[in-house]
């Protein structure tokens, strides 16, 4: 699109043209439902902003890879537990924050979507807070375990510390339980009716449900991740320092 007609453009004819626009305007400190009716340029002056530099943001690709076209399988364990941590941290300080602030200033003055503000009102709140107990639940066990044992396989363990972590700690009960619980957006879905959007839905609720999508697509790709990658590679570095630790004691 022409810059000139950018910075004209009204903010609501942005994001209807294109949701993720909502995103980068809001890291500008643009909330799109608040600015509805202001051009691009006049909310820049109202924001003290430049606004070639928003144009800039708003023009740029916003997602020049996917993740699934990461060669992972071919990387370190290490790499791939760092790659992991970067992912929730993106969740935890960006994706799920934004999504919050749309859910907790979302009106939906449409009779079609009356219950599904108050539901989502109720809803998210609960499932953030249980999604960020799951992820520093999983940093603090699952990877550390791994981590441990990656120490272990290049000699670095203390022997009656390691013997008590694995007779403790079951990779493949883990494993299993974390297939079970991937579905962490069902509750969502319901209430949102697999994110069903009516003709002439408001902006608002085809901005929330597009960042809905988006997470749970991220989700997804982290969870294909785990349950494909981390967790066999795991299995063998485990087994690996199974032998290591068997073959030391018949040396004692």
């Amino acid at each position: 699109m022409d810059k000139q007609l950018l910075r004209h453009r009204r903010i609501s004819e942005l994001v209807e043209q294109d949701n993720e626009m909502a995103q980068v305007l809001f890291y500008f400190g643009i909330r799109f439902y608040e600015y509805a009716e202001h051009t691009l340029e006049q909310v820049c002056k109202l924001r003290g902003l430049k606004v070639d530099q928003l144009v800039r943001e708003l023009e740029s690709p916003r997602s020049n890879f996917q993740d699934e076209d990461i060669p992972l399988f071919s990387y370190p364990i290490d790499l791939i537990i760092e790659y992991l941590k970067h992912a929730h941290f993106l969740f935890v300080k960006h994706q799920l924050p934004y999504i919050g602030k749309l859910v907790e200033n979302f009106k939906a003055e449409h009779p079609a979507y009356l219950t599904v503000e108050k539901d989502l009102k109720t809803l998210y709140p609960l499932f953030l807070e249980d999604f960020i107990h799951h992820i520093y639940e999983e940093e603090d066990t699952l990877f550390k375990y791994i981590k441990m044992l990656e120490k272990a396989s290049i000699g670095k363990y203390n022997p009656s510390r390691l013997y008590q972590q694995m007779e403790k700690f079951s990779l493949q009960k883990c494993s299993i339980e974390h297939e079970s619980h991937d579905d962490e957006m069902a509750g969502i879905r319901k209430i949102t009716k697999d994110y069903h959007l009516i003709p002439h839905a408001p902006l608002h609720i085809k901005v929330i449900y597009s960042e809905l999508i988006n997470f749970e697509k991220s989700l997804q790709t982290h969870a294909r991740i785990e349950n494909e990658i981390l967790f066999p590679k795991a299995m063998a570095l485990e087994n690996q320092v199974r032998i290591l630790v068997a073959e030391k004691i018949k040396l004692n």
